[in-house]
């Protein structure tokens, strides 16, 4: 019996290319990382860098004190939706958090994502939006007059993800030029791979794409990879890429993503990434993933020096206090 046909995926080109620096950012939606070039991404990192040490000194403070978000969660989230609602009450804002039971809310009776968006604006001065559908979060900026910032859509992008990924590779190696980095596991549907590969399309390095066949990268992605020039390669084994690796990312594959499970049966314990296979890497380098893992790092690679993982999950909240003071004009 032959197997169905993989969804196709996104066109971001669809979205509007937009550059802010600093209070650019001011009542902006972020819905993709093609927003940001290098002078944005640096001003929003000193950002961050300056939000990190004032939790380490007085935990919080009362920068966006009165402004109220709400985060609208249509799909599940541990990490992002708590980064976002303690980024909010660490800079002395509310939230209204409908991140559990969506399907019990008015959606359950029809309602719309444009008047969910239209009514939630009555009460906050920005929306995080996680929607199953690709290009949900470009609809919602469309009906809404407060800031959207894009949560994740579907197998399409993760914007403020990849800026903290690119965030802790900056903050954990030194610099972004000059590095090798090597993408691993679900790089059709990962939008955290595709966000990230786009922000890395401004920086001089050289790319290892390594996945099955039926995860590969896409074409649109690839292509644009190979229009900045860069040194990109893509093969089946991690072993090809591990040696000279410099930053090792590494994704879960998704099961939600595949409507036909025999293909997710496949593929889904195809990489696993152990102390031994670490042994083969370089000994300043580091292994990221956004979470959650489902098997493909081994919990003895936890106690690696070289695991980031977990201090990639707090700079989240450094990178999204960021990006919440700059779209409310307080950064």
């Amino acid at each position: 019996m032959s197997k169905k046909p993989l969804p196709p995926l996104f066109n971001y080109d669809q979205l509007p290319q937009k550059s802010h620096i600093g209070n650019g950012l001011a009542g902006q939606d972020i819905l993709s990382v093609s927003q940001f070039n290098q002078d944005t991404l640096s001003y929003i990192f000193t950002r961050a860098r300056e939000m990190r040490q004032m939790v380490r000194r007085i935990g919080g403070v009362d920068l966006l004190k009165g402004h109220v978000l709400a985060c609208l969660f249509y799909e599940p989230s541990t990490r992002t939706s708590a980064s976002f609602i303690a980024a909010m009450e660490r800079l002395g804002g509310s939230v209204i958090p409908i991140t559990q039971g969506v399907q019990f809310s008015s959606v359950s009776k029809g309602e719309t994502l444009a008047d969910t968006i239209r009514t939630l604006e009555q009460y906050a001065d920005a929306i995080v939006l996680r929607h199953p559908k690709i290009g949900a979060a470009k609809t919602a900026a469309d009906y809404a007059s407060v800031p959207v910032l894009n949560a994740g859509d579907g197998a399409g992008e993760h914007p403020t993800q990849a800026l903290l990924d690119l965030f802790t590779i900056r903050e954990e190696l030194g610099r972004l030029d000059g590095l090798k980095v090597a993408m691993v596991g679900d790089l059709r549907y990962g939008r955290t791979v595709h966000s990230l590969t786009k922000l890395l399309t401004q920086y001089n390095v050289s790319l290892r794409f390594v996945s099955p066949e039926i995860l590969r990268l896409p074409l649109t992605i690839m292509n644009e990879v190979r229009d900045a020039g860069l040194d990109a390669r893509e093969t089946h084994d991690v072993a090809d890429v591990i040696e000279n690796a410099d930053v090792l990312y590494v994704t879960r594959v998704q099961k939600e993503r595949f409507s036909d499970l025999s293909q997710y049966e496949e593929v889904k314990e195809h990489y696993v990434i152990t102390p031994e296979l670490m042994t083969k890497a370089k000994e300043k380098m580091v292994v990221m993933h956004p979470l959650p893992r489902v098997g493909e790092i081994h919990y003895a690679v936890d106690g690696d020096p070289r695991a980031a993982y977990f201090r990639q999950v707090k700079n989240g909240m450094f990178i999204r206090m960021a990006l919440l003071a700059a779209v409310l004009g307080q950064a």
